[in-house]
């Protein structure tokens, strides 16, 4: 009778082990685990731009980022196998090894963009212990591809389990450093949102075009939304009316020793006793580079030239990947 006891005290034990390995946070901490997980705010700060959960199906550059995790993991999928997956489309997205090929049809194969490792793994660390947010159609239609592709509509193996743990928070509840991070991002979102979609149906020429008209309105734009005065600054600029000044300067030269180790961006906040304000660099990637990157290498002639043509005194070429083009300027009250 004691060793049975024993022994029922014993697979308990185990039992209680093995469940504590699949899922390291208890329903009583997961959303506040979610919340604090460093792989969200890198999500947000680096793939919602092309991925985010607000834009709609029409108007999309990318799909949502819930898209990813549904097509990446299924019920054997270990967060080791999965994160080793991310880590291998990043570092060369190609149609060849694409899981998600009407994603590649519709969008065209993303851009190769130079990321630290140890910033992908935080991200799908996070897209695979956490449940994310995702827009409210994506559940129709990712059920439609499934009935599609295997002649059922269900899509069981990949239902959702929990409710969605995204919770819509004011700006202005947030500390000063992510507040200002948050309307850089929201800014940079829709300012990329535009471009990045007027390179994909007209191309690089029309892209110029597009940011020499409306880059500031829609920068105005967002800075009447967020109550807010919102600038994209540089030592090298394409307009002369982004020019840094001496402490700006200061700044960027800060963000480019930090991004030169490898290390992620801080958003830095200087508190005035009125205002506040938030510096964040702004880094290329393959896209940018199309026209801030190096003549005859990654700028073709044909774009240089108009470049010349809209921006007499330009500055902003000769950039490679993963560089600080320049910061985001951000002041705003108290």
């Amino acid at each position: 009778m004691k060793n049975s006891l024993l022994l029922l005290v014993l697979v308990v034990f185990l039992v209680s082990c093995n469940s504590n390995k699949k899922d390291p946070y208890s329903a009583a901490n997961k959303e506040v685990a979610a919340k604090e997980h460093p792989g969200k705010k890198l999500m947000e700060t680096n793939c919602n731009i092309c991925h985010s959960p607000a834009a709609t199906q029409q108007n999309r550059i990318g799909p949502p980022m819930i898209a990813i995790k549904r097509h990446y993991i299924d019920s054997g999928t270990t967060k080791e196998e999965f994160v080793s997956a991310i880590q291998a489309w990043i570092k060369n997205p190609n149609a060849k090894d694409a899981k998600m090929f009407g994603a590649v049809k519709r969008f065209g194969v993303m851009p190769k963009q130079a990321y630290p490792e140890k910033t992908i793994e935080q991200i799908s660390e996070y897209l695979y212990d956490f449940e994310i947010e995702q827009p409210d159609w994506f559940e129709a239609h990712y059920n439609e591809e499934m009935g599609n592709r295997k002649g059922t509509g269900n899509g069981k193996a990949m239902q959702n389990k929990e409710n969605k743990q995204q919770v819509e928070v004011n700006f202005e509840d947030l500390p000063y450093g992510e507040r200002g991070l948050k309307y850089a991002l929201t800014t940079k979102a829709v300012l990329g949102k535009n471009l990045m979609g007027t390179i994909q149906q007209k191309g690089v020429l029309e892209a110029l075009k597009f940011c020499n008209v409306q880059a500031y309105p829609l920068t105005d734009s967002m800075a009447v939304v967020h109550d807010a005065k919102i600038k994209r600054v540089s030592e090298q600029p394409r307009n002369p009316n982004n020019k840094a000044n001496r402490e700006e300067l200061k700044y960027i030269e800060d963000f480019k020793q930090t991004i030169a180790n490898n290390e992620e961006p801080k958003p830095l906040v200087k508190e005035f006793d009125n205002n506040v304000k938030v510096y964040y660099p702004i880094t290329t990637n393959t896209m940018c580079l199309q026209c801030h990157g190096k003549p005859n290498e990654t700028i073709d002639k044909l774009t240089l030239t108009k470049i010349k043509t809209l921006y007499p005194m330009d500055k902003a070429i000769g950039y490679g990947e993963n560089e600080v083009r320049g910061i985001w300027s951000i002041s705003f009250d108290k």
